[in-house]
């Protein structure tokens, strides 16, 4: 596990991250918001996601994953300032923006567990075909993973909580929509993503449950719901924003 000193170091720049998150999206009078604040946001929250995670298992595969890419995503903001959101200042729709942002997040972290998941089985599968045992297989920093059906479970638990949050943004989504426009889904291509997404999620925990998904048909699964997720929030804005310019 991480020690005590490592925590606290990464408890810093968690912090320093926190505050840059809520001075650029929250604390001004006009709420902006943009691809940039998304990538960041998730992955600040993926963070705290690895951090409390970090106290119970040993996950020292996935700090250079994690930490990397959100040091990444940091600064981002300062080069997309993203647009000004119509109601940004409305308490319902900072709280839609808030389980958007976690949900999102929490499936990034789940995706993280999921590729780690794959990795690890398949040099554990490439061992036995070898003759060799499983001792001692995983070396480098994947050595310092729990084992791999703990892992699984993580995985599977990640993606339970998320699908709930999703469920939670879709339906708060869908008031906010009915106060604003009087119905409750607008035909974009951010619900049809969002929609795709919570569909193909539901039918991974219904496979897991009912059929006992695991390994590749998991990690197939959860990747094609993640990319819906990302073009249903990420992808819209990064279009608009870069590609269309809009301001």
């Amino acid at each position: 596990m991480l020690r005590g000193w490592e925590r606290a170091v990464i408890l810093v720049p968690l912090a320093l991250h926190a505050w840059l998150l809520y001075v650029g999206i929250f604390a001004p009078a006009e709420l902006r918001f943009g691809f940039a604040h998304a990538l960041s946001a998730m992955l600040w929250m993926a963070v705290l996601i690895y951090w409390v995670e970090s106290l119970f298992f040993r996950l020292e595969g996935m700090q250079p994953l994690v930490l990397g890419a959100a040091a990444l995503c940091v600064l981002l903001p300062l080069w997309f300032p993203g647009r000004t959101i119509a109601h940004g200042a409305e308490p319902d729709f900072r709280l839609h923006l808030t389980l958007a942002i976690v949900a999102y997040s929490v499936f990034t972290i789940a995706v993280l567990h999921a590729v780690l998941m794959a990795v690890a089985d398949r040099l554990l599968h490439s061992a036995s075909r070898t003759g060799a045992s499983g001792e001692g297989v995983l070396r480098g920093p994947m050595a310092n993973l729990p084992p791999l059906l703990t892992i699984e479970k993580m995985f599977f638990r990640l993606v339970a909580v998320a699908f709930v949050l999703l469920t939670l943004t879709l339906a708060s989504g869908m008031l906010l929509s009915e106060s604003m426009f009087g119905r409750a889904m607008r035909f974009n291509h951010e619900t049809v993503f969002a929609v795709l997404s919570w569909l193909t999620f539901a039918v991974l925990l219904w496979g897991r449950v009912f059929r006992g998904w695991r390994g590749r048909t998991a990690l197939r699964w959860t990747v094609a719901g993640f990319v819906m997720v990302v073009l249903a929030n990420i992808g819209t804005t990064f279009v608009l924003e870069v590609i269309l310019r809009r301001p």
